[in-house]
């Protein structure tokens, strides 16, 4: 089947420099979508990219509203009205909630939930004045079951996807469609930085009972391009019937849908 909605649309991401949201980007480019790729400045200058006719690279902050909305609206000078979200933009924290200190958690809540909120919220209304569209954001399958030394990112992410979906109730009947992937294990730096050797990967996917973790029932990581997928699915034609879903792209290690 042949994902249809994209050529000529224009979609704008966040968090675009890291390894899901590059694999959005290139996704949406290859769908024949026009897309407007942000993230912080400290990541656009470690990834250099480069702009090209279907894809132009903008800095954002995502805890300052006033940044989303002037961002947008340049965007939309350029590429034209806005009528695709996706948010990947999010940070990790592998503290202990009995260790970490209160700023490090208010830092971690006001990217990952509190960014969520803000560019969800401009984000529906942009895409409402411009006819209808869609939202998809990355949340994570911690959202779903408790993990150990996670506790402040579970709780964010699990904050964001009950926003998402909340977000995609007040917006339905606006022609404006919001849902979230929540990923598992994938292949990406942000994964890779918590391996303390060469054998992360297997002792990911082979999973840890000491820490009540299971494994991946499918024996292997997620690759970026399968988070994409499911996003670009979400945000697709063959999609205009799904809002408020939670989509969980984990290789079965959660054990639920």
């Amino acid at each position: 089947m042949q994902l249809t909605g994209f050529e000529g649309r224009h979609a704008f991401v966040t968090g675009a420099a890291g390894g899901v949201g590059q694999a959005i980007v290139d996704t949406l480019g290859g769908a024949g979508a026009l897309v407007t790729a942000t993230d912080t400045a400290q990541s656009l200058a470690a990834l250099a990219p480069q702009d090209g006719a279907r894809t132009r690279w903008q800095e954002l902050d995502v805890t300052v509203e006033k940044d989303i909305v002037n961002c947008i609206a340049d965007a939309e000078n350029h590429f034209g009205p806005v009528q695709l979200g996706a948010h990947a933009a999010g940070v990790l924290n592998t503290e202990s909630l009995m260790d970490m200190s209160s700023q490090n958690w208010r830092t971690l809540f006001s990217v990952n939930a509190e960014g969520a909120f803000l560019v969800g919220r401009t984000l529906g209304r942009v895409i409402t004045q411009n006819g209808g569209g869609a939202i998809v954001m990355i949340g994570s399958n911690a959202a779903g079951i408790p993990r150990m030394n996670m506790g402040a990112y579970a709780a964010s992410k699990a904050a964001m996807t009950m926003m998402a979906r909340c977000l995609g109730l007040e917006l339905a009947s606006r022609n404006v469609r919001c849902n979230v992937v929540a990923p598992g294990s994938t292949l990406t730096p942000m994964l890779q930085g918590m391996w303390a050797d060469e054998n992360g990967a297997d002792m990911v996917i082979a999973g840890n009972p000491q820490q009540f973790r299971t494994g991946i029932p499918l024996g292997k990581l997620a690759q970026p391009e399968d988070i994409a997928q499911a996003a670009i699915y979400l945000l697709s034609d063959q999609a205009g019937h799904v809002t408020m879903a939670d989509l969980y792209v984990d290789g079965g290690a959660t054990l639920r849908a």
